[in-house]
């Protein structure tokens, strides 16, 4: 079977961080639109275009690449939701539970740097 973009499972679990995160986001007082709740949005959903830019790239060093910056993405979405931890904005056990997800996606996509790795040494 030919993996699509629709098919990778690290990009899947990014798709479902991602709508969890814009889903609590769009509950944060109006004063944060422009603020914490669009950066928030923003780097949630640079985590699933990067991964989804760097699968349509065509050589292996460049994808690696793009998932290293979903990383940061994702990594920068977690200070975003430990922010609206300290603001009150959401609640200890749901941090915990999107903070457990993305545990689950950082290893997801180190696995996904490692595989591209070894694909690009085989090639």
């Amino acid at each position: 079977m030919v993996q699509t973009l629709d098919t990778l499972e690290v990009y899947n679990l990014a798709k479902s961080f991602r709508k969890d995160v814009v889903q609590i986001a769009n509950t944060f007082p109006k004063d944060e639109k422009f603020l914490l709740t669009a950066q928030m949005k923003d780097s949630a959903r640079s985590v699933t275009a990067n991964i989804a830019e760097g699968y349509g790239r065509f050589h292996y060093q460049e994808a690696i690449q793009f998932c290293r910056i979903a990383r940061g993405s994702l990594l920068e979405t977690f200070d975003h939701l430990s922010s609206a931890l300290d603001e009150a904005y959401i609640t200890e056990a749901r941090f915990c539970e999107l903070k457990l997800l993305q545990e689950q996606l950082l290893k997801k996509i180190n696995g996904y740097i490692a595989y591209l790795k070894r694909r690009k040494q085989e090639g």
